[in-house]
């Protein structure tokens, strides 16, 4: 099992924020296809993750979905009064997701879960403008999902269960734009560390009150990640009482990972299958990233993220007896308010146009298929809490232009 949670991770490890803040929605392929919608579509495994209440009605005995995307980005930052510009490196994210179902009697089902719903890649070019910031950060957190599913009739159906969550974190960015050693050398700290642990909770319902028409709740809980002694690394400081030593030393940090709530309706039609959900996700958690050095420094940096939400559209056609058509469409709304727009994690409102099949191999065996294609909206923005060398306090703007496109590829089997 350890084994498995380490490749899960290294894999996983490029995740790149695509969606508002640091979340990252690529948790099925099917659903991925339709819009990222889920909650009260019944077809698949996936639903560990969607709605967990929604697997006792999956007619077969054992499901089982496995999936894999590579997500390429883009973002580009101008700041035209200046005369400065940059570009992220365009890093492929992996992220990976793998549930399986199984019916123990006919009203009851437990299932499993393993997937990456938070994360962020994000390398711009060494000593760039904002590089007092942000020079490169990975950040992932890798969900472990047991769950239970019960018929409480025909019509409606409850789950849920604990989440078990791991994590790592590397960042690193300059002391600010002008301090540096003696040869000229950028001031700058790197924090790292792994195998940082905690728990939540999901739970899910599931109501039909025609054969045809699902509607379907999910929420998944918050949960916050401390860190507590990880490594920090300071390099290339001046020699001075007013700079911190060089070397490596301690630190502690929270990082909020935020709860979600989901509401969501699909309704069957002939060959046709219609999809809406609404997700709503709770980033007024995230007011600060503050870290705590064991040198004595510390660095506070204010986020005061706002709540956001998704509109997902999804549509499904059963073309022939092996292929089934799905398109969607999302728009995603940003977290970061005016004034907080920091460039570890460059997003603003967004609209995802989606699509994919399923290739049935066998009455048993499928492959699924996806892509997604994310404009940004440009904007102007400004994250006002900068630090400079004396310690005051200093903004960074400009113009950021974002995009991203992932194809995917999974298996979904079924006896």
């Amino acid at each position: 099992m350890r084994k498995l949670l380490l490749f899960i991770l290294f894999v996983s490890v490029t995740l790149v924020t695509y969606a508002g803040g640091y979340r990252v929605s690529v948790q099925g392929q099917r659903a991925v296809a339709m819009g990222h919608t889920g909650v009260a579509v019944v077809n698949s495994a996936e639903l560990v993750f969607f709605n967990p209440a929604g697997l006792v009605y999956l007619e077969n005995k054992l499901n089982v979905s496995v999936g894999v995307s590579g997500i390429f980005t883009d973002v580009i930052y101008q700041n035209r009064e200046l005369g400065t510009s940059s570009e992220t490196d365009s890093s492929v994210g992996t992220p990976l997701n793998l549930y399986g179902s199984y019916k123990v009697n006919d009203w009851m089902s437990i299932g499993l879960g393993v997937y990456t719903p938070f994360g962020s890649e994000v390398e711009w070019p060494t000593n760039w403008a904002g590089s007092h910031l942000v020079n490169n950060i990975e950040l992932a957190a890798i969900y472990i999902q047991p769950v239970v599913s019960f018929k409480i009739s025909d019509q409606f159906s409850i789950g849920g269960g604990p989440i078990y969550v791991t994590g790592s974190v590397n960042f690193n960015r300059n002391a600010s734009r002008t301090t540096t050693d003696l040869e000229g050398n950028r001031s700058n700290i790197t924090v790292d560390d792994s195998g940082v642990t905690n728990w939540g909770w999901s739970i899910g319902a599931m109501f039909n009150p025609t054969e045809d028409l699902h509607i379907g709740f999910s929420y998944r809980s918050e949960i916050i990640m401390e860190v507590e002694g990880g490594e920090a690394t300071f390099s290339n400081f001046p020699n001075s009482p007013a700079a911190p030593a060089n070397g490596t030393t301690t630190f502690n940090a929270e990082l909020p990972l935020p709860a979600e709530l989901t509401l969501g309706l699909s309704y069957e039609y002939e060959k046709w299958v219609f999809a809406f959900d609404y997700n709503r996700q709770f980033w007024d958690v995230y007011k600060s990233l503050d870290l705590t050095f064991g040198n004595g420094s510390n660095s506070v940096n204010p986020r005061n993220y706002k709540n956001s939400s998704v509109y997902r559209l999804g549509l499904q056609y059963q073309a022939t007896d092996k292929i089934t058509l799905r398109a969607g469409y999302y728009r995603d709304e940003t977290p970061v308010q005016p004034g907080y727009f920091a460039p570890e994690t460059p997003r603003n409102d967004s609209d995802g146009f989606t699509g994919g099949l399923s290739f049935a191999v066998t009455s048993k065996l499928a492959i699924d298929a996806s892509f997604f294609y994310l404009r940004f909206e440009e904007v102007d923005a400004s994250y006002d809490f900068g630090t400079n060398s004396t310690g005051g306090t200093e903004s960074f703007g400009g113009t950021y232009k974002s995009s991203a496109f992932a194809p995917g590829l999974g298996l979904t089997y079924k006896m």
